[in-house]
């Protein structure tokens, strides 16, 4: 009798194919979401909580991700595997949170001036365009570690996690930089 692992394996072609369709439709909806010309009316005020939650689910998901790969490092992989799951479960909660807000809320301009606003910029930019192609390889790695299909896992991780940590690490420091500016 085949275990769980191993129908996955076998249907792998499927997983890749929802793994690059996610990969695609996630950015576009949330692109869509941000540009769109009206905002969705959700009626609360709590909306304009969420940037501050949204900066509390990255720090975590880097501490998170910090701890996977120490764990990782010292063979723990049991301990690895459950850091990777929590970082993968917050960044799925983030996603809602933030996908929640720039529906209801206006973008937030930067106010900043001066040499602090090209870095702000581009650690923006940057930020922008890796979390875009971030769940791409993330997605990858985590089903190949799930999988327990090592050589495939190490292969995509050496992309996905520092693109993973550098987006969540950026996440934080792009709140730090813009909340000053927040009007709610």
């Amino acid at each position: 009798m085949a275990t769980n692992k191993n129908l996955l394996i076998q249907s792998e072609e499927k997983v890749k194919s929802w793994i690059i369709g996610i990969s695609i439709l996630i950015p576009l909806a949330v692109a869509v979401l941000i540009f769109m010309p009206s905002k969705l009316e959700l009626g609360s005020d709590l909306i304009y909580f969420l940037p501050h939650l949204n900066a509390v689910i990255n720090s975590a998901a880097t501490i998170a991700l910090i701890a996977a790969l120490i764990f990782i490092k010292n063979k723990n992989v049991a301990y690895h595997g459950a850091s990777m799951t929590v970082a993968f479960v917050l960044g799925a909660i983030f996603l809602v949170s933030y996908v929640v807000y720039h529906a209801a809320a206006e973008s937030t301009s930067f106010g900043g001036e001066g040499a602090i606003r090209s870095i702000y910029y581009f650690i923006l930019i940057t930020h922008i365009v890796l979390a875009a192609v971030a769940l791409f390889p993330i997605l990858f790695a985590y089903y190949y570690g799930f999988t327990d299909q090592k050589e495939k896992h190490r292969k995509v991780v050496k992309f996905a996690y520092p693109i993973w940590l550098y987006v969540t690490v950026t996440g934080v420091v792009v709140y730090l930089m813009i909340s000053p500016y927040y009007t709610h």
